[in-house]
């Protein structure tokens, strides 16, 4: 088993300013060939004052998940989407070969969310918007399943499964058993725990090729794990998540 830990993304803005994201291309510490790790491209921590409009932009071959943790927005979509999005009321925009989307931010509290770019396993697939409302906002001491390519909540045109968890001071947290045999990477969002010796603190991460079982909270944490196939067929030339060192 290898275990690797990964450093915080680059930041661009600032967070205290209330408009900062914190861009990770979790590659970049394993390879040098690739900015993204199988059917992960790239994750963004973002925290938008409220009122702040994201304009309309486009994606293409990205599927991307919106995870929120606070504060609340309004989805507007080329499909013809428009919903609102908060900590229980979770999407995925699998954007295929054309789609463009906009965000506004809304209430009177900054929006604290993750844009989580994966890559599907072919180029040019149909453009699909799905949402999904969870009962509760947090999954506290076990993981909750959001995504992945079947019964999911919202599907992932690629193999990876995405849980979360928010873990007490103290707990300790083994792995789903089905993820077994798979590599993992697991993001802290917030808070700090230990995974065989090593300290992971918010906004790292750490990849592994095998399951471990001596995840424990150092503090009171809400992490996101992702588990794929190494040998599992990725697009990596997606607008977002594809492979951003075969552009320079």
């Amino acid at each position: 088993m290898t275990i690797t830990k990964i450093p915080a993304g680059r930041m661009l803005g600032d967070f205290s300013q209330g408009f900062g994201v914190e861009i990770l291309y979790p590659g970049q510490t394993l390879t040098s060939d690739d900015t993204g790790i199988g059917p992960i491209g790239r994750i963004d921590r973002a925290q938008v004052q409220p009122g702040q409009l994201i304009g309309m932009h486009p994606h293409k071959d990205d599927e991307i998940l919106t995870y929120i943790r606070g504060g609340e927005m309004l989805h507007r979509d080329t499909v013809g989407n428009e919903k609102k999005l908060d900590k229980t009321h979770f999407m995925m925009m699998n954007a295929g070969h054309t789609f463009q989307h906009e965000e506004l931010m809304l209430g009177d509290r900054p929006v604290r969310a993750l844009q989580i770019f994966l890559r599907p396993n072919a180029p040019d697939l149909e453009p699909m918007v799905q949402f999904h409302e969870f009962p509760q906002e947090d999954s506290v001491d076990r993981w909750r399943l959001i995504a992945g390519p079947s019964a999911a909540p919202l599907k992932v045109r690629s193999d990876v499964r995405v849980f979360d968890a928010r873990i007490a001071e103290g707990v300790h947290l083994r792995l789903p058993a089905e993820e077994t045999g798979r590599n993992t990477l697991l993001y802290v969002y917030s808070g700090k725990v230990a995974i065989a010796g090593e300290v992971i603190s918010e906004g790292e991460s750490v990849f592994s090729t095998a399951a471990y079982d001596d995840l424990t909270a150092w503090a009171e944490s809400d992490v996101l794990l992702f588990s794929m196939d190494p040998a599992a067929e990725v697009y990596r030339g997606g607008m977002f998540s594809g492979n951003q060192r075969r552009r320079v």
